[in-house]
């Protein structure tokens, strides 16, 4: 990922984080130690600020824990995260996929519902899986197609499939079932457990008689 993605990722999860927030700091407990370093790098340019002692000892008041870390956007960071959002989109060419992924096409309401599931990263108990939110912020967007299209793991695509059952269950459905067709795989209560659960949908390969795989006609 380049750095000025890499940079707009930290603005964009800072700006979400500090949304969620009643006190309009984003936690320690809200970036995983090895997210800190893009935090500071951002710090470092203006556009984030950490808390200082006092802010710190106000925060560990209001949290009811000891606080030893919070950062939060600058003016200057809300300011490039606007001008950022403002921009057309790049015209580059999509990524190719590296080994083990392939090309996933996201419909525009399918990719909201993704990027709302990404931000809230933090306070799910089933994330996204690693890298997604890296490539959801990579995406490449086609106007000839109107589709997004990502370059996923398989892993991924499950994750995906998690998030659009979250959004199923509180908005439209049409997201996830769509995507299923598209993907073969979906998440749904388990008949025993209850426990939502991705199903493989790819469908079995078609036997012959006398029990050999059945050859597909060319």
């Amino acid at each position: 990922m380049r750095n000025r993605d890499k940079r707009l990722a930290v603005l964009d999860m800072l700006d979400a984080g500090e949304r969620r927030a009643r006190h309009g700091w984003v936690l320690d407990d809200q970036v995983p130690a090895e997210g800190r370093s893009g935090v500071e790098r951002v710090v470092s340019e203006g556009l984030a600020e950490l808390a200082d002692q006092a802010a710190r000892a106000e925060l560990s008041a209001l949290s009811s824990r000891p606080v030893p870390w919070a950062a939060r956007l600058t003016p200057y960071g809300r300011d490039a995260l606007v001008y950022a959002r403002a921009l057309p989109l790049p015209e580059s060419e999509p990524d190719e996929p590296a080994p083990g992924e392939q090309h996933v096409h996201l419909r525009p309401a399918q990719m909201d519902a993704l990027r709302r599931f990404v931000s809230l990263a933090a306070e799910l108990a089933a994330p996204p899986a690693e890298g997604l939110a890296e490539r959801v912020r990579a995406a490449y967007f086609s106007r000839t197609d109107n589709r997004w299209l990502l370059c996923l793991t398989r892993q991924q695509i499950t994750s995906v499939a998690y998030g659009l059952y979250l959004h199923g269950n509180t908005c439209s459905e049409a997201e996830r079932y769509r995507f299923a067709r598209d993907y073969n795989v979906i998440f749904r209560p388990c008949p025993e457990t209850g426990v939502p659960t991705a199903v493989d949908l790819t469908p079995a390969p078609r036997t012959s008689r006398a029990g050999g795989p059945r050859a597909e006609q060319v």
